[in-house]
């Protein structure tokens, strides 16, 4: 069988998305100075609206406008203030990494919300999620593949020497398959969408960026096999929300998916300090050893990442945590 390849330099480190403050240009700059093998567009939502993963999302949906309503955000009748704020933050965070990644030549990431988290957070002009309608879903869905080729197509224009890696979150997306969304009075939830239906959505949205993908989902029941049925290049998660029944996630890297690797945690533990990269680097390694797969290919097929986004960590914390999993990655290719 022919040895996979996967859109990454082996040792390679990156970060989930948002960074803690509201400087896009130290953030950028500490992104590519502490993961150099792939890093990726920071996302910081201490900026407020706009700034955040579900407005900056749907600021790239195409023919769908939203704009924020008691403090939510939803589909609107027509572009507003509100978009037009989201994009201003996202031309401004391309702006920066256009300056400060001139001449890149490796892998590069972006993220946005995949369509079913998006779906269960964005609301309807007339109430009610976009999630209590099918049809809607469709319609966002193609909406969110098609603002996201164009997403993808303009980063590659402004970094014509790199390789644009796309993640796309979906932290919602168990909660969505198990039919746990609450509706608006708390007092029910939405059905739950099938299996079926969730791989065609995101099969669909995989197909029409025309890039590697990584779903990503730091949440319990992460669905390792939807995501590979979905096409993904790769899974990322929460090693520490790991269940015991790790046959998913390995027959899924035994096929040759890749995965992004929550090992360090993205908030300080209570003795305030970073994990060293020698525990991170020992947190995967301890996986990859029960999964029973040869140390050789680890290095290779796994990225080192914070367990989930840094928003709500320190600004020396999150540079900690970073310089811990590019060590870490490292470790793990000189092994």
């Amino acid at each position: 069988m022919t040895q996979p390849t996967w859109p990454w330099p082996a040792g390679a480190a990156t970060g989930v998305g948002s960074m803690p403050g509201t400087d896009v240009a130290e953030a950028q700059r500490i992104v590519l100075g502490e993961l150099p093998d792939l890093p990726h567009l920071p996302e910081l939502p201490a900026r407020g609206p706009g700034a955040d993963l579900i407005g900056r999302t749907a600021g790239l949906l195409v023919d769908l406008p939203v704009e924020l309503h008691a403090a939510r955000w939803r589909i609107a009748g027509r572009p507003g203030r509100d978009l037009r704020r989201a994009h201003d933050l996202m031309e401004r965070d391309l702006d920066q990494l256009t300056e400060q990644a001139d001449g890149l030549a490796g892998p590069v990431k972006i993220s946005a919300a995949g369509p079913f988290t998006l779906a269960a957070a964005l609301d309807r002009p007339i109430g009610g999620r976009m999630l209590r309608d099918p049809g809607a879903v469709r319609d966002l869905t193609g909406s969110l593949a098609e603002g996201l080729r164009e997403h993808v197509a303009t980063v590659r224009r402004r970094l014509p020497g790199a390789t644009v890696l796309l993640q796309l979150d979906e932290p919602s997306l168990p909660t969505v398959l198990a039919g746990r969304v609450p509706t608006e009075s708390g007092l029910g939830a939405y059905r739950p969408v099938e299996q079926n239906v969730a791989v065609d959505a995101l099969r669909s949205v995989l197909t029409a960026v025309g890039a590697p993908v990584v779903l990503h989902c730091c949440a319990p029941d992460v669905p390792v096999g939807l995501f590979r049925a979905a096409g993904a290049a790769a899974v990322g998660l929460d090693l520490d929300l790991l269940g015991r029944d790790l046959d998913p996630l390995g027959e899924a890297l035994d096929a040759g998916l890749g995965l992004l690797a929550g090992a360090a945690p993205a908030t300080a533990p209570p003795a305030g300090r970073a994990p060293s990269s020698a525990q991170v680097a020992d947190r995967v390694r301890q996986l990859w050893h029960r999964l029973g797969f040869p140390p050789a290919r680890l290095a290779t097929q796994v990225v080192v990442t914070p367990t989930c986004g840094l928003a709500g960590a320190t600004p020396e914390y999150a540079r900690a945590v970073l310089t811990a999993c590019r060590d870490a990655g490292r470790r793990l290719a000189e092994a």
